[in-house]
């Protein structure tokens, strides 16, 4: 009896002839899913924030991860950074520690390094106030979307 068992499993198997495809396509399915849910979004968020940490400039305000409010006054090398926290003090903490830059600084151009170096005081005062009128002209920058549609671009990459 065990012997005609045997014989009656080797054949259907043999029969199927794509079982061990079969029984390798769900782990691939698994995998696939694991990489577009999971792999993939931590990689571009962990790109992300490699960047946003080596184009930390003094002026930036930021956010670190202990929820620590203040303003890069000086980079000090690759791996470290001087916040203002307060008025008059500073603190000394690892670029990796930041975790948003809330406001970025411009970099001054070419052409506005050589006239603020040839400007006197009065002109000064007068680009400051041009500049702080065209910064509260500026239109705010437009919001995520939200519900679905910001989950779906989130986990899909989009912007």
């Amino acid at each position: 009896m065990l012997i005609s068992e045997a014989w009656a499993q080797s054949a259907g198997g043999a029969a199927g002839g794509m079982g061990g495809l079969e029984q390798f396509l769900p782990l691939v399915l698994i995998f696939v899913v694991f990489y577009f849910f999971m792999i993939r979004p931590q990689q571009q968020k962990a790109k992300k924030h490699k960047e946003l940490i080596k184009n930390l400039r003094r002026g930036d305000r930021v956010l670190s991860n202990g929820g620590i409010f203040g303003t890069v006054a000086k980079v000090i090398n690759d791996a470290e950074v001087q916040v203002e926290i307060s008025e008059g003090v500073r603190v000394r903490m690892l670029r990796s520690s930041v975790s948003e830059v809330l406001a970025k600084t411009e970099p001054l151009s070419k052409e506005k390094k050589d006239s603020d170096t040839a400007s006197d005081d009065s002109s000064d005062s007068a680009s400051i106030d041009a500049a702080n009128d065209a910064e509260a002209a500026a239109p705010a920058a437009p919001r995520a979307p939200q519900g679905i549609a910001g989950l779906l671009s989130k986990f899909l990459g989009g912007k």
